[in-house]
């Protein structure tokens, strides 16, 4: 029999409730066809689903009294992660699943990461600087990647070897985990149009969102909410600018809403 896949996401603070891990994990329920493992890494497992395997939170390992919530993903690439083994694909909390999920792990590579620009509209400014532009284009999205567990300990390693540096040389940290990546030979992306963003590919452009509703795009499996509107506004019709419209939102309600079977 084939081991399960894992199915990871972190929960802390409170900005998140419980209510965004247990949605979540009934809709991995309904999309995956395969054997899989939830597991929240969470500081707080009140109001969790039983069928959540919930975890602490992973040290990131910086030196005692030191600590960067902002960095913390990083700690997912410790070699010695919960002692879990295995394919693991890192769903972030504010998305929605929306179509079937096992392609993630039918596709070839070491890892897959979102193509940051693929969530974006086109920046022609940013040709400014050449050099700046490429790298920014190569960046991956951490809110969906698929990677053995173990096998990128390197991302880590390098943070932790010099944090200081990387927080000055890097603005998030997905930066740095892609600029880790590519020296690695190991960066690669989805299919453009897996995961796609609720702002920039389901709602009209502008005030063309007053004419139309907001629509899921053919093939799409996840929406993201990078940006504004968050997805709690998106849910509730909020735009989050005076020119943008939210319109009949039932389809993504209803994906949010998954049978918790």
């Amino acid at each position: 029999m084939t081991d399960p896949v894992l199915i990871l996401t972190m929960k802390w603070g409170t900005l998140y409730g419980p209510e965004y891990v247990n949605r979540l994990a009934a809709g991995v329920r309904q999309h995956l066809g395969r054997p899989h493992r939830f597991i929240c890494f969470t500081d707080d497992a009140s109001g969790l689903d039983s069928r959540i395997e919930a975890l602490p939170l992973p040290e990131l390992g910086l030196a005692k009294g030191k600590t960067d919530t902002r960095w913390r993903k990083l700690a997912l690439f410790r070699e010695d992660l919960a002692g879990l083994s295995g394919t693991a694909l890192f769903l972030d909390l504010d998305q929605v699943i929306v179509g079937p999920l096992d392609a993630f792990f039918e596709l070839d590579g070491p890892f897959r990461i979102i193509r940051d620009d693929d969530l974006f509209r086109h920046k022609p400014l940013r040709k400014v600087n050449a050099e700046r532009d490429a790298f920014l284009h190569s960046v991956g999205n951490s809110s969906v990647f698929r990677y053995e567990i173990g096998a990128h300990s390197y991302i880590l390693d390098a943070y932790l070897a010099d944090p200081e540096a990387a927080t000055r040389d890097y603005e998030i940290s997905q930066q740095f985990q892609s600029a880790q990546l590519a020296k690695h030979g190991h960066l690669a992306y989805w299919p453009k149009g897996w995961c796609v963003s609720f702002k920039n590919d389901c709602v009209p452009r502008g005030l063309k969102s007053y004419l139309a509703d907001p629509t899921l795009p053919e093939g799409a499996k996840i929406v993201c909410f990078a940006g504004n509107p968050k997805m709690t506004d998106a849910l509730n019709g909020r735009g989050g600018k005076w020119y943008r419209r939210i319109g009949d939102v039932s389809w993504l309600k209803q994906a949010w809403e998954a049978p918790n079977g």
